[in-house]
């Protein structure tokens, strides 16, 4: 199976605070950008920041024993990298939404998983597998 690069764009509250917490924090490359928005690499995908007022509504979702925030977005990860986030996470002061664990021990999609939001309160999640082969396990 190959994959193409996501784009998702989504809202922020203050475009300097994301240029620090998006390039600095998790260490995504900055690609263009205007007064108005910022477009990163994150782990190859694009994700642009777009400067706007409107708050976003979240709730959250039982897995595996946890509430998990919704919406949220993200990416899987080997897990050495994630293993690497999770670290530049810590030593940023970032809270944890959800410490990172390993959710479905012993079960079919057995994984890494780890929850925090940006400095806007998008949840963000990272994943990673031992197995990638477990992605769409049954």
């Amino acid at each position: 199976m190959s994959s193409a690069p996501f784009h998702l764009a989504f809202p922020v509250r203050d475009l300097d605070e994301a240029r620090r917490f998006y390039g600095k924090v998790l260490g995504c490359e900055e690609g263009r950008s205007t007064d108005h928005w910022i477009d990163f690499s994150l782990f190859g995908n694009q994700i642009v920041t777009h400067l706007c007022n409107t708050g976003g509504q979240s709730t959250s979702s039982d897995v595996d024993g946890h509430g998990v925030p919704i919406p949220h977005f993200g990416v899987v990860l080997a897990m050495d990298a994630f293993d690497l986030l999770a670290d530049r996470v810590r030593a940023a002061g970032i809270k944890f939404e959800l410490e990172p664990q390993i959710r479905f021990q012993g079960q079919p999609g057995e994984q890494a998983t780890m929850f925090f939001k940006d400095p806007s309160g998008n949840a963000l999640e990272f994943k990673a597998f031992a197995d990638m082969g477990q992605l769409f396990a049954k």
